[in-house]
Protein backbone atom coordinates (compact mmCIF):
# COMPACT_ATOMS: atom_id res chain seq x y z
CA UNK A 1 0.00 0.00 0.00
CA UNK A 2 1.51 3.49 -0.96
CA UNK A 3 1.62 6.36 1.71
CA UNK A 4 -0.67 9.56 0.47
CA UNK A 5 0.50 13.09 0.43
CA UNK A 6 -2.53 14.75 1.41
CA UNK A 7 -0.40 17.96 1.77
CA UNK A 8 0.96 17.30 -1.91
CA UNK A 9 -2.30 17.22 -2.80
CA UNK A 10 -3.77 19.82 -1.94
CA UNK A 11 -0.75 21.81 -2.76
CA UNK A 12 0.10 23.52 1.02
CA UNK A 13 2.76 23.23 3.13
CA UNK A 14 2.76 21.37 6.25
CA UNK A 15 2.65 24.15 8.35
CA UNK A 16 -0.31 25.78 6.88
CA UNK A 17 -3.18 26.94 8.89
CA UNK A 18 -6.57 25.79 8.60
CA UNK A 19 -7.62 28.88 6.70
CA UNK A 20 -4.88 28.42 3.99
CA UNK A 21 -5.97 24.29 3.68
CA UNK A 22 -9.67 25.48 3.02
CA UNK A 23 -8.63 28.13 0.66
CA UNK A 24 -6.64 25.26 -1.67
CA UNK A 25 -9.36 22.67 -1.16
CA UNK A 26 -12.20 25.55 -1.88
CA UNK A 27 -10.06 26.36 -5.47
CA UNK A 28 -8.99 22.99 -6.68
CA UNK A 29 -12.56 21.79 -5.78
CA UNK A 30 -14.58 24.32 -7.87
CA UNK A 31 -11.34 23.43 -10.66
CA UNK A 32 -11.92 20.18 -10.89
CA UNK A 33 -15.68 19.50 -10.05
CA UNK A 34 -17.47 16.84 -11.92
CA UNK A 35 -20.13 19.51 -13.28
CA UNK A 36 -17.45 21.69 -15.22
CA UNK A 37 -15.67 18.71 -16.50
CA UNK A 38 -18.20 16.07 -17.56
CA UNK A 39 -16.54 12.76 -18.93
CA UNK A 40 -13.16 13.41 -17.69
CA UNK A 41 -12.07 11.14 -15.58
CA UNK A 42 -8.81 12.29 -14.93
CA UNK A 43 -10.52 14.94 -13.41
CA UNK A 44 -12.83 13.00 -11.73
CA UNK A 45 -9.98 11.12 -9.69
CA UNK A 46 -8.62 14.26 -9.03
CA UNK A 47 -11.37 15.57 -7.34
CA UNK A 48 -11.87 12.29 -5.09
CA UNK A 49 -8.13 12.71 -4.06
CA UNK A 50 -8.96 16.07 -3.22
CA UNK A 51 -11.49 15.64 -0.76
CA UNK A 52 -10.04 12.61 0.48
CA UNK A 53 -7.01 15.06 1.71
CA UNK A 54 -9.24 17.38 2.76
CA UNK A 55 -11.55 15.15 5.45
CA UNK A 56 -8.07 13.91 6.91
CA UNK A 57 -6.53 17.57 6.64
CA UNK A 58 -9.60 19.90 7.48
CA UNK A 59 -10.11 17.99 10.27
CA UNK A 60 -8.03 18.76 13.46
CA UNK A 61 -7.82 15.38 14.66
CA UNK A 62 -7.42 13.13 11.33
CA UNK A 63 -4.46 15.82 10.79
CA UNK A 64 -3.21 15.09 13.87
CA UNK A 65 -2.77 11.75 13.55
CA UNK A 66 -1.57 12.10 10.04
CA UNK A 67 0.58 14.12 10.75
CA UNK A 68 2.26 11.15 13.26
CA UNK A 69 2.26 8.72 11.21
CA UNK A 70 3.85 10.54 8.41
CA UNK A 71 6.63 11.27 10.99
CA UNK A 72 6.68 7.43 11.09
CA UNK A 73 7.03 7.09 7.66
CA UNK A 74 9.36 9.61 6.84
CA UNK A 75 11.57 8.43 9.46
CA UNK A 76 11.38 4.66 7.95
CA UNK A 77 12.65 5.62 5.06
CA UNK A 78 15.07 7.98 5.61
CA UNK A 79 16.66 4.96 7.59
CA UNK A 80 16.85 3.22 4.38
CA UNK A 81 13.60 1.41 4.86
CA UNK A 82 11.40 -0.07 1.77
CA UNK A 83 8.12 1.80 1.36
CA UNK A 84 6.33 -1.21 -0.08
CA UNK A 85 7.07 -2.85 3.82
CA UNK A 86 6.27 -0.41 6.13
CA UNK A 87 4.21 -1.85 8.54
CA UNK A 88 0.49 0.07 8.35
CA UNK A 89 -0.87 -2.43 10.89
CA UNK A 90 -0.04 0.01 13.91
CA UNK A 91 -2.77 2.81 12.49
CA UNK A 92 -5.42 0.58 11.26
CA UNK A 93 -8.68 2.23 11.51
CA UNK A 94 -7.73 4.08 14.87
CA UNK A 95 -9.96 7.19 13.86
CA UNK A 96 -9.85 9.90 15.78
CA UNK A 97 -11.70 10.48 19.24
CA UNK A 98 -14.03 13.55 19.35
CA UNK A 99 -15.33 16.17 16.66
CA UNK A 100 -13.80 18.09 14.07
CA UNK A 101 -14.12 20.54 11.22
CA UNK A 102 -15.02 17.41 9.11
CA UNK A 103 -16.32 17.91 5.32
CA UNK A 104 -20.07 17.74 5.79
CA UNK A 105 -21.26 15.38 2.81
CA UNK A 106 -22.08 11.30 2.37
CA UNK A 107 -18.83 10.14 0.13
CA UNK A 108 -20.86 7.07 -0.46
CA UNK A 109 -23.33 8.84 -2.44
CA UNK A 110 -20.76 11.11 -3.90
CA UNK A 111 -18.70 8.91 -5.37
CA UNK A 112 -21.23 5.57 -5.25
CA UNK A 113 -24.00 7.06 -7.38
CA UNK A 114 -24.05 10.60 -9.00
CA UNK A 115 -22.09 11.04 -12.36
CA UNK A 116 -20.70 7.70 -13.11
CA UNK A 117 -18.03 7.73 -10.31
CA UNK A 118 -17.11 4.65 -9.48
CA UNK A 119 -18.82 2.45 -6.89
CA UNK A 120 -16.44 1.34 -4.17
CA UNK A 121 -17.54 -0.96 -0.94
CA UNK A 122 -15.15 1.78 0.81
CA UNK A 123 -17.62 5.02 -0.61
CA UNK A 124 -15.00 5.87 -2.82
CA UNK A 125 -12.13 6.67 -0.72
CA UNK A 126 -8.57 5.49 -1.59
CA UNK A 127 -6.83 1.85 0.69
CA UNK A 128 -4.53 4.14 1.96
CA UNK A 129 -7.57 6.25 3.77
CA UNK A 130 -9.72 3.47 4.26
CA UNK A 131 -6.49 1.66 6.59
CA UNK A 132 -6.04 4.62 8.65
CA UNK A 133 -9.61 6.13 8.81
CA UNK A 134 -12.11 3.62 7.55
CA UNK A 135 -13.54 2.23 10.88
CA UNK A 136 -14.03 6.25 11.53
CA UNK A 137 -15.26 6.77 8.73
CA UNK A 138 -17.55 4.02 8.40
CA UNK A 139 -18.86 5.10 11.69
CA UNK A 140 -20.24 8.42 10.60
CA UNK A 141 -21.66 7.34 7.91
CA UNK A 142 -23.83 4.76 9.77
CA UNK A 143 -24.94 7.66 12.17
CA UNK A 144 -25.84 10.20 9.25
CA UNK A 145 -28.71 9.99 6.83
CA UNK A 146 -27.46 9.21 3.30
CA UNK A 147 -28.07 12.37 1.12
CA UNK A 148 -27.42 13.30 -2.27
CA UNK A 149 -23.99 15.79 -2.81
CA UNK A 150 -25.03 17.73 -5.87
CA UNK A 151 -28.54 18.33 -4.07
CA UNK A 152 -27.25 18.62 -0.61
CA UNK A 153 -24.34 21.28 -1.88
CA UNK A 154 -27.52 23.80 -3.43
CA UNK A 155 -29.64 23.25 -0.53
CA UNK A 156 -26.78 23.95 2.15
CA UNK A 157 -25.39 26.76 0.22
CA UNK A 158 -27.78 28.97 -1.29
CA UNK A 159 -30.34 30.54 0.87
CA UNK A 160 -34.46 31.61 -0.34
CA UNK A 161 -36.22 34.22 1.53
CA UNK A 162 -39.40 35.61 1.30
CA UNK A 163 -39.84 39.01 1.35
CA UNK A 164 -43.03 41.07 1.49
CA UNK A 165 -43.37 44.41 0.26
CA UNK A 166 -46.66 46.99 -0.19
CA UNK A 167 -47.96 47.71 -3.36
CA UNK A 168 -46.52 51.37 -3.04
CA UNK A 169 -42.88 49.88 -1.91
CA UNK A 170 -43.02 47.89 -5.54
CA UNK A 171 -43.86 51.26 -7.11
CA UNK A 172 -41.19 53.72 -5.71
CA UNK A 173 -38.37 50.71 -5.01
CA UNK A 174 -37.30 50.19 -1.08
CA UNK A 175 -34.47 48.34 1.14
CA UNK A 176 -34.56 45.88 3.52
CA UNK A 177 -32.16 44.78 6.05
CA UNK A 178 -30.51 41.52 7.27
CA UNK A 179 -28.10 40.00 8.92
CA UNK A 180 -26.16 36.72 7.30
CA UNK A 181 -23.31 35.24 9.29
CA UNK A 182 -22.79 37.87 11.82
CA UNK A 183 -22.80 40.86 8.90
CA UNK A 184 -25.60 43.09 8.59
CA UNK A 185 -26.36 44.58 5.08
CA UNK A 186 -29.09 46.13 3.19
CA UNK A 187 -30.79 44.66 0.04
CA UNK A 188 -32.13 46.94 -2.58
CA UNK A 189 -35.43 45.99 -4.14
CA UNK A 190 -36.36 47.60 -7.37
CA UNK A 191 -38.99 49.55 -8.69
CA UNK A 192 -41.33 46.99 -10.33
CA UNK A 193 -40.89 44.33 -8.70
CA UNK A 194 -43.64 41.89 -8.35
CA UNK A 195 -45.15 38.75 -6.62
CA UNK A 196 -42.31 35.73 -7.16
CA UNK A 197 -39.54 38.36 -8.08
CA UNK A 198 -36.17 37.01 -7.34
CA UNK A 199 -33.46 39.16 -6.30
CA UNK A 200 -29.96 37.70 -6.24
CA UNK A 201 -27.28 38.78 -3.29
CA UNK A 202 -23.90 37.46 -4.53
CA UNK A 203 -21.99 35.53 -1.28
CA UNK A 204 -24.60 36.41 1.54
CA UNK A 205 -26.04 32.68 1.52
CA UNK A 206 -24.87 29.82 3.70
CA UNK A 207 -20.92 29.09 4.28
CA UNK A 208 -20.15 25.60 3.44
CA UNK A 209 -16.97 24.11 2.90
CA UNK A 210 -17.30 25.17 -1.35
CA UNK A 211 -17.70 29.11 0.11
CA UNK A 212 -20.34 31.24 0.20
CA UNK A 213 -24.18 30.95 -1.39
CA UNK A 214 -25.96 33.47 -2.34
CA UNK A 215 -29.12 34.35 -0.83
CA UNK A 216 -32.33 34.38 -2.90
CA UNK A 217 -35.35 37.40 -2.09
CA UNK A 218 -38.40 36.18 -3.14
CA UNK A 219 -40.78 39.41 -3.56
CA UNK A 220 -44.30 38.75 -2.17
CA UNK A 221 -46.81 42.12 -2.77
CA UNK A 222 -49.47 42.18 -0.03
CA UNK A 223 -52.82 42.96 -2.08
CA UNK A 224 -53.59 46.91 -2.30
CA UNK A 225 -57.46 47.94 -1.00
CA UNK A 226 -57.63 50.45 -3.80
CA UNK A 227 -55.50 49.41 -6.47
CA UNK A 228 -55.87 45.97 -8.67
CA UNK A 229 -52.28 44.80 -10.31
CA UNK A 230 -52.63 43.43 -13.63
CA UNK A 231 -48.91 42.89 -15.16
CA UNK A 232 -47.35 46.32 -15.53
CA UNK A 233 -51.41 48.42 -15.60
CA UNK A 234 -53.24 48.96 -12.14
CA UNK A 235 -56.84 49.47 -12.42
CA UNK A 236 -58.76 51.72 -10.09
CA UNK A 237 -62.64 52.51 -9.35
CA UNK A 238 -63.42 56.26 -9.82
CA UNK A 239 -66.76 57.30 -8.55
CA UNK A 240 -68.89 59.88 -9.95
CA UNK A 241 -72.01 61.64 -8.87
CA UNK A 242 -74.72 61.53 -11.38
CA UNK A 243 -74.70 65.28 -12.43
CA UNK A 244 -71.14 65.22 -13.61
CA UNK A 245 -71.87 62.27 -15.45
CA UNK A 246 -74.37 62.80 -16.91
CA UNK A 247 -72.99 66.52 -17.58
CA UNK A 248 -69.63 66.35 -17.94
CA UNK A 249 -66.62 67.40 -15.47
CA UNK A 250 -63.91 66.86 -13.65
CA UNK A 251 -62.86 64.36 -11.44
CA UNK A 252 -60.12 63.48 -9.39
CA UNK A 253 -58.42 59.51 -9.74
CA UNK A 254 -55.66 58.36 -7.47
CA UNK A 255 -52.12 57.05 -8.43
CA UNK A 256 -49.76 55.91 -6.29
CA UNK A 257 -47.52 58.79 -7.95
CA UNK A 258 -50.65 61.25 -6.26
CA UNK A 259 -53.70 62.67 -7.40
CA UNK A 260 -54.80 63.64 -10.95
CA UNK A 261 -57.50 65.11 -13.06
CA UNK A 262 -59.25 63.38 -15.28
CA UNK A 263 -61.99 65.21 -17.65
CA UNK A 264 -65.08 62.95 -18.79
CA UNK A 265 -67.14 63.31 -21.36
CA UNK A 266 -71.08 64.04 -20.77
CA UNK A 267 -73.40 60.62 -20.71
CA UNK A 268 -70.55 58.80 -19.34
CA UNK A 269 -71.68 55.24 -18.01
CA UNK A 270 -71.31 53.08 -14.99
CA UNK A 271 -68.64 51.03 -15.86
CA UNK A 272 -66.74 52.94 -18.41
CA UNK A 273 -62.74 52.72 -18.27
CA UNK A 274 -60.26 55.78 -19.06
CA UNK A 275 -56.99 54.86 -19.49
CA UNK A 276 -53.50 57.41 -17.74
CA UNK A 277 -50.93 56.38 -20.10
CA UNK A 278 -47.96 55.82 -17.73
CA UNK A 279 -49.55 55.78 -14.66
CA UNK A 280 -49.36 52.34 -13.89
CA UNK A 281 -46.46 50.27 -12.24
CA UNK A 282 -42.63 50.59 -13.39
CA UNK A 283 -41.22 47.72 -15.56
CA UNK A 284 -38.87 45.80 -13.61
CA UNK A 285 -35.77 45.64 -16.07
CA UNK A 286 -36.60 49.47 -17.68
CA UNK A 287 -38.18 51.72 -14.15
CA UNK A 288 -37.84 54.74 -16.51
CA UNK A 289 -41.00 53.58 -18.57
CA UNK A 290 -44.41 52.04 -16.74
CA UNK A 291 -47.83 50.87 -17.47
CA UNK A 292 -51.06 52.33 -17.58
CA UNK A 293 -53.62 52.78 -15.11
CA UNK A 294 -57.35 52.10 -15.79
CA UNK A 295 -59.94 53.95 -13.88
CA UNK A 296 -63.03 52.55 -13.93
CA UNK A 297 -66.12 54.90 -13.51
CA UNK A 298 -69.03 53.87 -11.04
CA UNK A 299 -71.87 56.04 -10.48
CA UNK A 300 -72.22 57.41 -7.25
CA UNK A 301 -76.14 57.17 -6.17
CA UNK A 302 -76.60 60.56 -3.65
CA UNK A 303 -78.35 60.27 -0.42
CA UNK A 304 -80.08 61.99 2.38
CA UNK A 305 -81.05 64.60 -0.76
CA UNK A 306 -82.17 68.21 0.55
CA UNK A 307 -86.19 68.88 0.17
CA UNK A 308 -84.75 71.07 -2.79
CA UNK A 309 -82.79 68.32 -4.42
CA UNK A 310 -85.55 65.87 -4.07
CA UNK A 311 -87.63 68.41 -5.57
CA UNK A 312 -85.21 68.71 -8.57
CA UNK A 313 -85.12 64.99 -9.08
CA UNK A 314 -89.08 64.58 -9.14
CA UNK A 315 -89.57 67.36 -11.33
CA UNK A 316 -86.51 65.62 -14.07
CA UNK A 317 -88.65 62.63 -13.34
CA UNK A 318 -91.80 63.77 -14.28
CA UNK A 319 -90.02 65.39 -17.42
CA UNK A 320 -88.28 61.48 -18.27
CA UNK A 321 -92.20 60.16 -17.87
CA UNK A 322 -93.86 62.84 -20.22
CA UNK A 323 -90.56 62.67 -22.92
CA UNK A 324 -91.43 58.52 -22.82
CA UNK A 325 -95.53 59.81 -22.92
CA UNK A 326 -95.18 61.48 -26.14
CA UNK A 327 -92.66 59.32 -28.05
CA UNK A 328 -95.57 56.30 -27.52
Amino acid sequence: MNYKDYYQILGVSKKADEKEIKQAYRRLARQYHPDKNQGNKQAEEKFKEINEAYEVLGDANNRTKYDQLGSNYHRYQQMGGNASDFDFSQWFGQGSRGGGQRVNMDFGDLFGSQGGFSSQSSGGFSEFFNTIFGQQMNARQRQAPRQDFFNQQSATSDMEQVVTISLEEAFHGTTRSFTQNGTAFTAKIPRGAKNGTKIRLKGKGNVTTYGQGDLFLVVQVTPHQQFKRVGNNLEVDVPVDVVTAVLGGKVIVPTLSGDVTLKIPANTQGGQTFRLSGKGMPHLRQPSEAGDLMAKITIQIPTNLTPEELELYEKLAALQNASEFKTM
